[in-house]
């Protein structure tokens, strides 16, 4: 719109230049690691698995204007690197180096003329990060009745156990589970008779897929956890000899190939989430009725770090999950120098320290599983005291585990338990 304004109420007047035509976005998605930027264009730049080094036109006239938008919020763990080809950029020549690294920061930048070159109108970082929901529902699958099952127990988002769901799959015990995609999980590894590694994903209404073919070593007695919001990592776990090797599960529940162990070998170990996009791996048996309670920290990347000096009674055949949004809590499990089996538990900070043993509630078990439910809560279940049994034991969102819950379904020991759903 151009034209004239004569006084108004305002005791204004003056002349209205043509509008700018607005900018051009780039309908691609850019996840290279360079770009060559148009002027009057804008685009998304998705630096998730590199830096991305964006030129800028080798000419330009006063008022041309190129925006670029951080797509998926990774520019702190990949930058951008801005190369003015020529120009000055905020009065500096191109020798500078200007880089932005901030996660979900946008840059608007205007060419002045040649002593300024390109200035920001903005490079802003969005403070508002949408945040998935929380888990809400969990399941309790597989494990050893006396024999190899494949059945689950589905639990609502109020921690109610249900009754038996015929089990799909192979039925096998000593096997893992964790969440993955946001809202699913999956099972996997464990001991049907031998070592396989075969999956089951779970979908966000609880229903398990029939056996997918393994990927990675064929173990047993290893552990399990998400990361990174939306992926999970296998991790641990024996062939008949200990391993430490791990094995990234994608955000679509595809299983990679073996990645070298870090840390001490083990099994019997458990697994869980902290922190909202981290996990831990901790205690667990190094052979000969050592029992051990080192962990190992993963990054929201995936990557497993050393072994951290051990807090709290060494046990195995324990159980790990979330809880509170941001923490974690290790449980029950077997101590095979002091009581047996106990039901203290260890609780994780949201930076992924352990706690020392507070005194246990609930009956004394191993070989239990446990999962995060309601949000911000979490259920130990099952195991094996004298024999095997199907109590249960809640967890608050502060970390408070109370006491034991009648149990339903099929008493058994070696089972594994994830969260999925959005929808309580």
């Amino acid at each position: 719109m151009s034209g004239i304004v004569q006084s108004n109420i305002l005791r204004s007047s003056g002349v209205i230049a043509v509008s700018a035509a607005g900018l051009n976005w780039n309908s691609t998605i850019i996840t290279g690691s360079t770009l060559t930027a148009v002027a009057g264009n804008g685009y998304w730049i998705n630096t998730t698995s590199n830096t991305c080094t964006i030129t800028l036109p080798s000419s330009a006239e006063k008022g041309d204007q190129i925006v670029f938008i951080d797509y998926l919020r990774t520019w702190g763990t990949n930058k951008i690197i801005i190369d003015s080809n020529g120009l000055n950029f905020q009065g500096n020549d191109d020798t500078y180096i200007v880089e932005y690294n901030t996660d979900g920061q946008s840059l608007n930048i205007v060419y002045s003329d040649a002593t300024k070159g390109w200035l920001p109108l903005d490079d802003d970082a969005s403070a508002l990060e949408p945040t998935q929901p929380p888990t809400q529902k969990a399941l309790f699958g597989y494990g050893d009745s006396g024999g190899n099952v494949s059945l689950t127990n589905l639990v609502n988002s109020s921690g109610v156990v249900a009754s038996d769901t015929t089990g799909v799959g192979t039925a096998r015990n000593a096997l893992a589970a964790t969440g993955y995609g946001e809202d699913k999980a999956i099972f996997g590894y464990g001991d049907t008779g031998s070592s396989v590694s075969m999956t089951n994903l779970v979908s966000n209404s609880g229903v398990v897929a029939t056996d997918v073919t393994g990927v990675g070593t064929a173990r047993y007695a290893l552990a399990a956890a998400g990361y990174g919001t939306d992926k999970a990592i296998f991790g641990y776990g024996t062939t008949g000899s200990r391993v430490s090797l791990t094995n990234l599960v994608s955000s679509i529940g595809v299983v990679a190939a073996d990645v070298t162990g870090v840390g001490t070998t083990r099994y019997t170990l458990a697994a869980t989430s902290y922190g909202t996009d981290k996990a831990i791996f901790g205690y667990g048996t190094i052979g000969g009725g050592s029992n051990v309670s080192l962990t190992n920290l993963v990054s929201n990347s995936g990557v497993v770090a050393s072994d951290t000096t051990g807090v709290g009674t060494a046990r195995r055949i324990l159980a790990a999950a979330g809880y509170g949004g941001d923490k974690a809590i290790f449980g029950y499990g077997y101590n095979d120098a002091g009581s047996g089996n106990s039901s203290l538990t260890n609780l994780v900070s949201n930076t992924g320290v352990v706690a020392s043993d507070t005194t246990g509630v609930g009956s004394a078990r191993r070989g239990l599983s446990s999962a995060g439910y309601g949000g911000d809560k979490a259920i130990f279940g099952y195991g094996t005291a004298a024999s095997n049994v199907s109590l249960t034991n809640l967890v608050s969102n502060s970390g408070v585990v109370a006491t034991d819950t009648t149990g339903v379904g099929t008493v058994r020991s070696g089972l594994a338990a994830a969260g999925y759903s959005f929808s309580a």
